[in-house]
């Protein structure tokens, strides 16, 4: 919203089943969700996508603009999920995983399953991950500090 200079009601839900019902029943004009949550929906014809909020258009979806190309340059939020190990796991523990993990993730059948979910496999080595953890991190803090938000 800062950057578009709109404004929004943001309506919370108790997950994103509530919020697309809603959605798709008009009590609410527009929704923020991952591909792989509206998918469904939007290729049975229920909710358009309007845009994905990465810094790339979806596999899943590759007709739908990011929306930095709809007219908002320089905007991405990406969710992403990633395995984590408590502190002081071993080296060696920490290796054969990233090392399984990355066959399964190079088996064409997962990647295309994935997609086919609106999933977008992205394998990394664990500094590669830890990496992206500490560039998002700030920038949700900032997101936070500018919407106002404090933690309690």
């Amino acid at each position: 919203m800062s950057m578009a200079g709109v404004e929004m009601l943001h309506v919370p839900y108790k997950g994103a089943a509530p919020a697309l019902a809603d959605l798709i029943g008009g009590q609410v004009n527009i929704m923020f969700d991952t591909v792989a949550q509206s998918l469904p929906q939007i290729k049975a014809g229920k909710i358009k996508a309007l845009a994905v909020t990465t810094a790339k258009r979806s596999s899943a979806l590759p007709n739908v603009p990011t929306v930095s190309e709809a007219g908002l340059p320089g905007y991405e939020m990406a969710g992403w999920i990633g395995l984590l190990a408590p502190k002081g796991t071993p080296k060696d523990v920490i290796d054969k995983l990233h090392a399984e993990i990355a066959k399964i993730a190079a088996v064409p059948e997962v990647r295309e399953r994935m997609i086919a979910a609106g999933v977008e496999l992205v394998a990394t080595t664990p500094q590669e991950f830890h990496s992206v953890i500490s560039t998002e991190l700030p920038k949700y803090a900032k997101v936070m500090k500018d919407a106002g938000m404090k933690q309690e």
